[in-house]
């Protein structure tokens, strides 16, 4: 360690920074000035801490980039590169374990979680390639990152702990990348809750966005997204090497049925779908002397594993186009006879498909024995059915949407003639037409004397882009008749120059009353982590009441946006319900 750069003997490769936060820049001045390439900035006190520490990142950065210096950090752990052994970290769990090297690669927003997932990979026989604290992201950051790790020939599969999104782009083709190259990106995201939410804000500055952005945006780019710490390292095992399945079926196997009902039953909330075997699996079996039945676990008798009924179920299962992954669940023989685990599993040809070994007791030497065998284990029933659903409900990343640049252009250019970006009624109408979408007739009032001549009852709202929500505010009538049309509209203006006199009010929007099926909405923001997304949901006034709704990365194809109205349960009212008239979905 030196006190001062210039005292090293150069060239530098990398330096780890770790002198309290006021004093880094200067140590960035001294690495600009010796040309270093990459810095890490283990101390913490810049953008987690507020707007001070934030302005002193920025500039650092600024002065980095200018300079050509890549910085990791601030506030993180550093580095470890195991097939190089070059530990660039304080990370005191490096003295105290020998690192395994093997496949898998970890980039965490967390510094401390490193040592989590060492010592807890470690304890189960897995190997490590690289592992990276990102910290603060001030410049490197997750996705770029990643990226490396794609063309990195000792990573197999790239596991991310995160807190937040601040490098969505590049993680997006990171992700689309690794799937091309059979490498799986497998994450474990904090925010679930507002609880969870606020603990990543506070730790490293991060501004957590919502949990169905996040898991859209997995979705789109074929990250495989688990619940439980603890799958995020035992689920590369099980999807290493295998494509997304294609459907949501799990066959299970087991001689200890209570175990084995808790997989199952954690695996139905989930949503996966747990199978029974299929009748040419039943016979296949019976041909060997072995009866089974059609329950969706197949739980072999007490002493009925033995000589070879087992590993001849778990192989016709492994072998049947009926099931999409199969899980084995063993009991407490798996502890005292390892034997048990050779003769009823590594026999049962494990790379065929799928598999997921769930060990009932605790059975530390069994599970490193099917580590060693590449055969995916796991130590919680909760953690076997994680791992299990988040296969099955896999998908490769979706195709890219062409979009119409004439009616984006045409949008664009509505947008430009709005006040402040702000859209009244008739502007978003006209906004929806640029793009080809079909806007009821509508017409602007601010005279009650010339109110347009409409067949049929009219609804009529107060046109202005500083009310939200006229239906509370009482800016909104349906149902008005031509004749009342006139005394309608003067009531409405009237009650917003008494009630909002600040808010501009370009009138009164008079528009023909529509009728059909179900009211819907669909919204359209630019998430600040994620990018586009598109939300599809129950419209009408009830929309923000009940939380049901569809979210996607956008844009969206129209097989994406089918998906999406075949997620919305409420929305089997369109799709001919119980013999109810069905809606246009197309159009929808």
């Amino acid at each position: 360690a030196y006190a001062d750069l210039r005292a090293a003997p150069g060239p530098i490769d990398h330096a780890f920074i770790m002198v309290p936060a006021p004093a880094v820049p200067a140590v960035i001045d001294q690495c600009c000035e010796l040309k270093i390439p990459v810095a890490t900035i283990f101390s913490a006190g810049f953008a987690e801490i507020g707007p001070a520490g934030e302005k002193m990142q920025r500039d650092m950065v600024a002065k980095a980039r200018a300079a050509g210096l890549r910085l990791i950090g601030p506030n993180c752990m550093g580095i470890v590169n195991v097939q190089g052994k070059t530990p660039l970290t304080v990370n005191a769990v490096i003295d105290q374990v020998e690192l395994k090297p093997g496949p898998l690669s970890v980039i965490s927003q967390s510094g401390s979680m490193l040592g989590t997932l060492i010592t807890r990979g470690q304890a189960r026989g897995l190997g490590f390639s690289k592992l990276v604290s990102v910290g603060n992201e001030c410049d490197l950051g997750v996705g770029e990152i990643a990226d490396q790790l794609v063309d990195d020939p000792d990573t197999g599969a790239i596991l991310l702990f995160l807190e937040t999104f601040r490098d969505a782009p590049n993680l997006a083709r990171a992700a689309r990348r690794a799937f091309e190259k059979g490498k799986p990106v497998i994450a474990f995201k904090l925010g679930r809750s507002d609880v969870g939410r606020r603990a990543a804000a506070s730790h490293t500055g991060a501004m957590v966005g919502t949990d169905d952005t996040a898991k859209a945006f997995f979705r789109a780019h074929g990250i495989m997204r688990v619940d439980m710490l603890e799958t995020l390292f035992e689920l590369p095992q099980l999807v290493i090497g295998k494509r997304p399945p294609k459907g949501k079926r799990v066959a299970v196997v087991t001689g200890t049925g209570g175990a084995a009902a808790m997989v199952a039953d954690r695996l139905g909330v989930l949503g996966a779908d747990v199978v029974p075997p299929s009748p040419p699996v039943i016979e296949k079996l019976k041909g060997q002397g072995i009866t089974v039945n059609d329950a969706v676990i197949t739980d072999i008798p007490m002493g009925g594993s033995d000589r070879g009924a087992y590993t001849a179920i778990l192989s016709a299962l492994l072998a049947s186009d009926h099931c999409d992954a199969v899980v084995s669940v063993i009991g407490s023989s798996s502890m005292t006879n390892p034997d048990v685990i050779k003769d009823r599993v590594l026999k049962a040809e494990p790379k065929t498909k799928p598999l997921a070994v769930y060990l009932a007791p605790r059975a530390d030497n069994g599970l490193l024995l099917l580590q060693e065998h590449g055969v995916a284990s796991f130590r919680t029933p909760e953690s076997c059915a994680d791992a299990v659903n988040t296969y099955v409900i896999w998908h490769a990343p979706t195709a890219e949407v062409k979009v119409d640049a004439g009616k984006i252009a045409a949008a664009t250019q509505v947008l430009k003639d709005s006040v402040d970006g702000r859209l009244n009624e008739l502007q978003a109408l006209r906004l929806f037409a640029a793009l080809g979408i079909e806007t009821v007739q509508s017409d602007v009032v601010n005279d009650p004397a010339k109110c347009p001549a409409i067949a049929g009852p009219s609804a009529i709202k107060l046109l202005s882009p500083d009310i939200q929500h006229k239906t509370d505010a009482g800016m909104v009538k349906l149902n008005v008749e031509p004749a009342q049309l006139k005394a309608a509209v003067e009531e409405l203006l009237a009650r917003a120059r008494q009630h909002f006199p600040q808010a501009k009010v370009d009138g009164v929007l008079v528009q023909r009353m529509e009728r059909g099926l179900a009211e819907l909405i669909i919204g359209y923001r630019r998430d600040p982590e994620a990018g586009p997304t598109v939300l599809l949901g129950l419209g009408g006034i009830t929309a923000e009441l009940k939380r049901t709704f569809s979210v996607r990365i956008a844009p969206v194809s129209v097989e994406t946006a089918h998906e999406m109205i075949g997620e919305i349960a409420e929305l089997a009212v369109l799709r001919g319900f119980r013999n109810l008239p069905r809606g246009d979905c197309e159009a929808l």
